[in-house]
């Protein structure tokens, strides 16, 4: 029998680097809202990884993102930006919405940010869950090539690419472009469907952001307008407790325990913090940067004060008030009133300076 003789095959470079070649990557911003979700599972469906990307700042957070990862199954990046954030709420390019809302502009830094960590950990794109038509405002063709033009970086948008100009990404081969979808406009059916079809849970479409809430919004308007230079640790105080301004000092007084809980957790340096002695009551804490050394508040740890029966808040007139005194006064009369137990009585406040 003749002997048979092994032959070594050498492929083509070609078949070499199709055999090697890497699964494609993709970073998805992920809100934790249904349309996100859907996003990121119409692109795993493809066999794509996906990583999700959420952002926190002073008006949202990424709780909602991770509760999405655990039913989609893949991993989230956490961006705190904040600072940069807040920065670019003082003075939106494209302005503002409905209320302090900067959607435009607030869309387009965390693409930004994202596509610079695309491009550092090797992503081949990325993806939003933005629905054409849904908010007219900021999900219209010309706001979506808006945002994509001050981020600087092109954007795949799974739910609505059918209806949009075909991407780079599209055209590269990166994902099929006939999976994705054309889902449009502001009702919300074809997003209920696919969510029954993957036994997905989510949130509802509304609070994602408390610059969109008229309560919220206005309270930081108001902080931007007499505090211009406020830093995020300013603007998370609007977040509890009852808001008084006389001046530049900013004056909250708590509405319950968990109120009081988180302003302790958010006092800095040069706050003063009033507490109730002998009655339980709220916690009130002053920030004030009129006045440098506090003196009085440094001379006096405790105060005495009668606390009328009787207390219309809405005729104090805030805008007189000017002396450290005055302040000190103020914020004790305040935090009293709100304590209901001490009203028509002496109470006693522990002074303390941070």
């Amino acid at each position: 029998m003749a002997e048979r003789r092994s032959r070594q095959i050498w492929l083509p470079d070609y078949w070499f680097l199709m055999f090697m070649k890497k699964k494609t990557r993709a970073l998805v911003l992920l809100s934790g809202g249904l349309d996100s979700m859907l996003a990121a599972k119409t692109l795993i469906e493809q066999g794509i990884e996906v990583v999700g990307i959420s952002f926190i700042s002073c008006f949202f957070g990424a709780d909602k993102a991770e509760k999405a990862v655990a039913q989609l199954g893949i991993e989230l990046k956490k961006i705190d930006f904040k600072k940069e954030h807040l920065e670019m709420v003082k003075n939106p390019a494209s302005g503002y919405g409905k209320m302090l809302n900067p959607c435009i502009d607030c869309h387009a830094l965390m693409i930004k940010l994202a596509g610079r960590i695309a491009k550092e950990e090797g992503f081949d794109f990325i993806a939003t869950g933005e629905v054409l038509g849904q908010r007219p405002m900021s999900q219209n063709k010309t706001a979506l090539r808006r945002v994509e033009k001050i981020a600087g970086v092109e954007v795949l948008r799974p739910l609505s690419a059918l209806l949009l100009e075909e991407t780079k990404i599209e055209k590269e081969g990166l994902v099929a472009r006939s999976k994705l979808l054309n889902i449009s406009g502001r009702g919300r059916e074809k997003q209920f469907q696919l969510a029954k079809k993957y036994n997905f849970t989510y949130p509802s479409p509304a609070g994602g952001c408390l610059l969109t809430d008229p309560t919220f919004a206005q309270r930081a308007k108001e902080m931007l307008k007499i505090w211009p230079d406020c830093a995020p640790e300013d603007m998370e105080l609007l977040k509890f407790g009852r808001i008084f301004w006389t001046g530049k000092t900013l004056i909250i007084i708590g509405r319950n325990e968990e109120d009081n809980n988180n302003l302790e957790k958010l006092v800095k340096r040069g706050d003063v913090v009033f507490k109730l002695e002998d009655v339980m009551g709220p916690l009130a804490v002053a920030r004030i940067y009129e006045f440098t050394n506090l003196q009085i508040f440094r001379e006096i740890s405790t105060l005495k004060l009668q606390i009328p029966e009787k207390l219309d808040v809405n005729k104090i007139k805030l805008d007189e008030i000017k002396t450290e005194e005055e302040i000190l006064n103020l914020v004790g009369l305040l935090t009293g009133w709100y304590a209901t137990k001490a009203r028509g009585k002496e109470i006693k406040l522990n002074i303390k300076i941070i």
